[in-house]
């Protein structure tokens, strides 16, 4: 099939994906800056990624039947306008959780110089990389507390643990939910005042999911109250206008990088490719380079701490210049995964 009618916009800053597209349609490769409604008007698929938000402003009156996002996340597509103007919409959901994960114990190494066995660890959210991150906390000697209510609810069984007992228990907090504003289980600002005065044990808290999961001013004063140990901070409220007040007092603080992995971007846009393939009738389409090794069960601790640590660069360069928040993620030099088991 070649220069068929189709039109893709693609984001040019999501990887892997120049000249693939080509033999099926016309491509505009446009940073997120310059996707504008005029731009998108006449096309028939983007894929973007979360500095992009999709809903009425930028599709209203296009002709865009299908927008796929290479994320986890989804918040900023208005998933109902879209539904309900017959725009069919896909993620990558899992794309980087190894990396997100590495990302987390990585950055627990670096503030912990003591080994990581025997520490308690409690991840809110067990999906995709809460799942992970549990897994390779048990390898790692870990007591692990496993904190996902609507899991819970769905499936039963023993072993899950409220975030009250996490609030109480856990020398590490690890947060990995969406973000969702409504409903038994919303996620907004779940980390707020009320859980930080519950804190017992001056835990380190990661937010590695997104920015309003945690409360900035509540976080920075129990920081400042010593209710919580350290900050480690890769998702920001307001970014890429972020809180100097929190960035002082992080202990890690990147420019939500935590899932820039060479083989997460791999499989975020190989998924987003995918779901253009089969929104359209297209041929099975395959990324150049190598496809990704599948995830390791356990992994030690001697590679995690030689795997990544956020103190070394990430940390110094988001601190030396706030304002280059965008820069310093749109440039990342992606790292490759934690592979050993």
């Amino acid at each position: 099939m070649e220069n068929t009618h189709l039109k893709f916009l693609v984001e040019s800053k999501v990887p892997f994906l120049r000249g693939v597209l080509e033999p099926y349609g016309a491509v505009d490769y446009a940073d997120p800056e310059d996707i504008t409604p005029g731009r998108v008007r006449d096309v028939d698929a983007m894929i973007v990624r979360t500095r992009t938000h999709a809903g009425e402003a930028l599709l209203g009156g296009s002709r865009c039947s299908f927008v796929a996002t290479a994320t986890i996340g989804t918040d900023h597509i208005d998933a109902p306008w879209c539904a309900a103007h017959g725009i069919a919409v896909a993620n990558a959901p899992g794309c980087n959780a190894p990396a997100v994960a590495q990302y987390v114990l990585g950055s627990v190494a670096a503030l912990h110089p003591g080994p990581l066995a025997g520490l308690v660890l409690g991840v809110v959210g067990v999906g995709h990389v809460g799942s992970i991150v549990a897994r390779w906390g048990r390898s790692l000697g870990m007591r692990v507390m496993e904190c996902d209510p609507p899991r819970e609810r769905a499936e039963g069984g023993d072993g899950w643990c409220s975030l009250a007992d996490i609030a109480r228990e856990a020398d590490v907090i690890t947060f990995h939910t969406p973000l969702t504003s409504s409903g038994p289980d919303a996620t907004f600002h779940l980390a707020g005042e009320e859980f930080f005065a519950s804190l017992r044990r001056r835990p380190v808290v990661v937010n590695a999911a997104r920015g309003a999961v945690v409360d900035t001013p509540a976080l920075v004063a129990a920081l400042d109250s010593g209710l919580v140990g350290a900050a480690v901070i890769d998702c920001w409220e307001g970014e890429p206008a972020i809180s100097p007040e929190l960035l002082q007092r992080a202990a890690v603080a990147t420019p939500h990088i935590a899932g820039y992995s060479r083989e997460g971007k791999w499989r975020a846009s190989q998924m987003a490719v995918d779901a253009v393939a089969a929104h359209f009738g297209l041929p099975h389409i395959v990324l150049p380079g190598d496809a990704p090794a599948p995830t390791p069960d356990a992994v030690t601790e001697a590679a995690v701490r030689a795997s990544y640590n956020p103190l070394e660069a990430d940390t110094p360069a988001l601190r030396s210049d706030p304002s280059a928040f965008e820069r310093l993620r749109n440039g990342y030099a992606l790292r490759a995964e934690l592979r050993e088991g």
